[in-house]
């Protein structure tokens, strides 16, 4: 019996199809993002002075997710099956937070980033330089998403109700999401 097949570790060649996979993942997190920032301005409203700094971050996000769009178009990638099921998930989770004060909204924020530095780290790590398309536009939005992680800390996510446990289910979720949209 073979182990199901993941992203390849570094130092293997990474096929088309395992490259296929990350740009289907991470435009279906960048799609997220859009939407989990849309629940959360829904009920802020961008007067807030949390809403203004999440409508930025909002922004940067929507310019991620246009760059990936054009990417799948442009090799052909297949798009996540899931995507209405992430864009209410997202929307519902950006809501829900920023319902529970803007405190969670943050710490969702945070959270979410702290996954997707990581999970982008991973994916330089194993495109080494054999992608610099792909490598540069990951690059750039990880440092992006670094700075939204940062805001979040500064603006007091670890001060959310019951922060630990917040976090760590928005972090699961999102390594679920992260599972789930590289094959489907």
């Amino acid at each position: 019996m073979t182990a199901p097949k993941d992203f390849p570790r570094p130092g293997r060649s990474l096929s088309d199809s395992d490259r296929a996979a990350m740009v289907r993942v991470d435009q279906a997190g960048e799609f997220g993002a859009v939407r989990i920032y849309a629940g959360q301005l829904a009920v802020m409203g961008d007067r807030h002075p949390y809403g203004r700094l999440i409508a930025g971050m909002a922004a940067q996000e929507e310019r991620h997710r246009a760059a990936f769009d054009a990417m799948i178009a442009r090799r052909g990638v297949r798009p996540t099956a899931l995507a209405p099921i992430w864009s209410a998930a997202g929307f519902a989770l950006g809501a829900v937070t920023a319902a529970m004060g803007p405190k969670a909204a943050m710490a969702c924020t945070a959270a979410i980033e702290t996954e997707i530095d990581r999970h982008y780290a991973e994916q330089l790590a194993q495109l080494g330089d054999s992608d610099p398309e792909l490598s540069t536009a990951i690059a750039d939005f990880q440092a992006e998403e670094v700075e939204h992680r940062d805001a979040a800390l500064a603006h007091g996510a670890e001060q959310a109700p019951a922060y630990p446990l917040l976090s760590g289910a928005i972090r699961l979720g999102c390594r679920a999401a992260i599972a789930l949209s590289k094959r489907l």
